[in-house]
């Protein structure tokens, strides 16, 4: 039996199945920018694109967000987090702000691995 869409919760399968999908994507624009998220990091990127996927769909809207708070974020980052927000509908601007950080965080691993840190 097919859930009408309008009766859609953040754990329906089609919630879950265009999560992956995005998901897949940006394991894909990652890649191309030599960014590997790590097992923990992808587990937190993964509930956080499901989250997104979810405000897209209810329009439920984010909580207040202090950009200050991004200032650290690079710009690789955070250009490609609104390539990622552009993919989805009815999404606010914070929003790329809050995926940013999980794309500097990967990209962290990649300087920690080549200094051999752990």
């Amino acid at each position: 039996m097919q859930t009408p869409h309008h009766n859609l919760t953040p754990d329906s399968a089609p919630i879950g199945r265009k999560s992956n999908d995005v998901l897949a994507r940006i394991y894909s624009l990652l890649g191309e920018h030599g960014i590997v998220p790590n097992e923990v990091q992808q587990q937190m990127l993964a509930s956080h694109v499901k989250a997104m996927v979810w405000r897209s769909h209810s329009g439920e809207p984010l909580p207040e967000v202090d950009l200050s708070l991004f200032e650290e974020i690079s710009p690789l980052s955070l250009r490609l987090a609104e390539q990622v927000v552009a993919w989805l509908d009815h999404l606010a601007y914070e929003e790329a702000h809050l995926l940013s950080v999980h794309f500097e965080v990967a990209k962290e691993n990649e300087l920690s691995s080549v200094k051999g840190e752990h």
